[in-house]
């Protein structure tokens, strides 16, 4: 097999792989000798179908099998050989005029030197669930539980308002015809602040007028950005009334014995989950931000990192869509994402050099744990547990994390870093 190797520019690579034919033929035709001795095929008995036949049925088949077999060896081979590490999925095609040949393009790592962590400058957060913390989610768990009574006084912070709505915005009423009707809890930010605002001191049957100024993104094109008269009227007001943390309320969390131990266990436990996760992302941004300043100047593969960016927007547009917005970008969206796009490709490139250059290996022990915790949060632990370990693209994406988390974490101990305590709702808030 003949293969060649030539630079693209810094860190493209193409390369040229010329398949032996004699090979090629013996590999299908042993292929097809072997189907042969074992295929069904109806109108004739076992083993004792023609060559003919054998080759009109499968022949395409087994000679896609095997030409990709012998692509990969080539391939695989010659990175070896060329000690070429490889950034990205190749692009191989056939050559022009040469049924046998073809050729792959890639790119390249690029050399990040010594690559010295130590001068890095990580700061560590670090947090731990208290009671405080427990009190607070079954204060949340009461809240998402609780129900709804009408009340005959003036409404107040908290309070749940049944409400009729029309605007008038440039002499044009919205809607043209009767009302809008909604329910608004008063400081929940479901309406607009100046809306909610106003519902303050209504009472049943009470109406007012108010100014409102919309925002340019609001969702009727007839008030964005406008100011309009808005016409308020309170159908309803209730206040909450919440569930007691009794038996029955613990019982409907999964909790069989009802007990008030066992659900503050349980809630810690989650909560526990939740912040170890956030404290990794925290420091994975922390880590992540002082490699991309330290190695700034490394050239990385545009492809990668154009590839990168078109995955970003294929997530902002698959959120947009669960969000009933438009989901079609267009076809130059990924230049606004090239930047973040390129920082993400650095920070995956230096995680794998780092894991490589000092021999980093997969812990199982983490890996394990990691899955136990994942599989914790659905009702058959178990399944989960079986569903990873019998899919190898779902348990590849699991290690990968977890390998990334080592090196994550391998880094911000060798670099100069200091601790900061932050209380578990600040660890989990979002990051700015």
């Amino acid at each position: 097999m003949q293969v060649s190797v030539e630079t693209v520019g810094n860190l493209g690579r193409r390369m040229t792989i010329n398949l032996p034919a004699d090979r090629l033929q013996e590999q299908v035709g042993g292929r097809l000798r072997e189907i042969a001795r074992t295929a069904r095929i109806k109108g004739f008995r076992p083993g004792k179908v023609p060559a003919k036949v054998i080759e009109q049925r499968f022949g395409q088949q087994v000679r896609g099998e095997v030409l990709d077999g012998l692509l990969r060896e080539g391939f695989d081979g010659a990175v070896r050989d060329n000690a070429l590490r490889i950034a990205g999925q190749p692009k191989i095609e056939p050559a022009e005029g040469d049924e046998l040949a073809y050729v792959a393009t890639f790119e390249v790592v690029p050399d990040f030197g010594d690559l010295d962590v130590s001068g890095l400058k990580v700061e560590r957060a670090v947090a731990e669930v208290t009671e405080e913390d427990i009190d607070r989610m079954i204060e949340n768990l009461r809240q998402q539980r609780r129900s709804w009574s009408a009340v005959t006084r003036a409404a107040k912070e908290g309070d749940a308002v049944d409400i009729e709505t029309w605007s008038d915005v440039e002499g044009e009423r919205l809607p043209a015809e009767g009302v809008e009707r909604g329910v608004s809890v008063i400081g929940s930010g479901a309406m607009l602040p100046d809306i909610e605002q106003a519902l303050v001191g209504m009472s049943t049957g009470d109406e007012k007028d108010i100014e409102v100024a919309f925002p340019a993104e609001w969702r009727v094109p007839q008030l964005a950005g406008k100011t309009a008269k808005v016409h308020l009227k309170a159908e309803q007001v209730s206040e909450a009334v919440l569930p007691e943390a009794d038996a029955a309320f613990i019982r409907s969390f999964g909790v069989k014995s009802g007990e008030m131990e066992q659900f503050r266990a349980d809630i810690r436990t989650n909560l526990e989950r939740e912040l170890k996760g956030a404290l990794m992302n925290r420091l994975r941004r922390a880590v992540g931000e002082q490699l991309v300043e330290a190695f700034a100047g490394v050239e990385l593969p545009p492809n990668l990192v154009e590839q990168e960016a078109r995955a970003l927007v294929a997530q902002v547009a698959e959120q947009n869509r669960r969000q009933g917005r438009s989901s079609q970008p267009p076809a130059n969206a990924h230049e606004n994402f090239m930047e973040p796009a390129r920082k993400r490709v650095l920070v995956g490139l230096l995680v794998g050099e780092v894991a490589r250059k000092h021999q980093l290996v997969l812990d199982r022990k983490r890996l394990d744990e990691t899955l136990r915790l994942i599989a914790s949060t659905y009702e058959e632990p178990q399944q989960v547990i079986d569903l990873y370990r019998n899919d190898p693209q779902l348990m590849s994406g699991l290690q990968n994390r977890v390998m990334e988390e080592q090196v994550i974490d391998w880094i911000a101990e060798r670099a100069e870093h200091t601790d900061k305590q932050l209380t578990f709702q600040e660890a989990i808030a979002p990051q700015a």
